[in-house]
């Protein structure tokens, strides 16, 4: 109970769980996207379904901590560069991610496949599986990050469910807006696509430093709130000027 309030406790538990929120959002976006997918009446159990599998899996790689730590020991050489476990996952994973953003940007530009006659629907059991995937890539991150931050594994444990907690809370709603709005959906897969080639390239041992990204992504989000308010009020004033001509050409 002392360690509860433990200033130095108290710091790691708030740190950790602002980072994990952060590093949460590339899951519930993608999430959003694939359950997208799904029949509206299945998108919310779906990104229940894999925030939860998230949590689960992030707390299991926890308690698996000295497997999750082997993972960083060199598995095999490609081109004169040590490859370790974990570098094969992020590796696979960010292709994985490249691959699925690139076919949903090309399925945006070309229509939506769903409406197109003898495509199949995407059932949830697949949409379920690629979400798994995902969070595999997304929980060894965030795993390791969080052993490096705390060393209480009940902190960890604590962080990471108060983190999903929220994200959980909040996934219906970035969901809703990002489906709303389809530049912001744009938006959302070109960071898929900045996230996979960050994967893939930390995969090689080549550190992109993850403040460089989230700042751009932060840019790019606030240029983007920008338009959506422009072309908001632009939209006000369209429909307000008929109504505004006729009352000037009444007698």
């Amino acid at each position: 109970m002392e360690q509860l309030f433990d200033p130095d406790i108290l710091a790691a538990l708030l740190t950790l769980t602002v980072l994990e929120i952060v590093l949460g959002v590339d899951n519930v976006v993608f999430i959003s996207i694939l359950s997208g997918k799904l029949p509206v009446e299945q998108r919310e159990v779906a990104r229940r379904v894999g925030l939860t599998l998230a949590m689960f899996m992030r707390i299991g790689l926890l308690f698996s901590i000295t497997w999750v730590i082997g993972l960083t020991a060199p598995f095999l050489t490609v081109a004169g560069n040590e490859l370790s476990g974990r570098d094969l996952i992020l590796i696979i994973g960010g292709l994985f991610l490249l691959g699925k953003a690139t076919s949903e940007i090309h399925e945006l530009l070309e229509g939506d496949p769903a409406h197109r006659p003898g495509r199949p629907v995407a059932s949830f059991g697949a949409v379920i599986a690629q979400i798994l995937a995902l969070d595999l890539v997304f929980s060894l991150d965030s795993v390791l990050t969080a052993v490096g931050l705390a060393e209480q594994l009940w902190v960890m444990v604590t962080a990471i469910v108060i983190a999903v907690g929220i994200m959980l809370v909040s996934s219906g709603v970035i969901a809703g807006f990002v489906h709303r709005h389809p530049t912001v959906k744009m938006l959302a897969l070109a960071f898929l696509l900045l996230i996979g080639t960050a994967l893939v390239a930390e995969g090689f041992d080549v550190h992109i430093p993850r403040g460089y990204l989230y700042f751009a992504m932060a840019f790019s989000v606030l240029v983007e709130l920008l338009n959506i308010r422009v072309r908001a009020r632009h939209a006000a004033a369209v429909e307000l000027r008929p109504t505004y001509v006729k009352e000037r050409e009444e007698p």
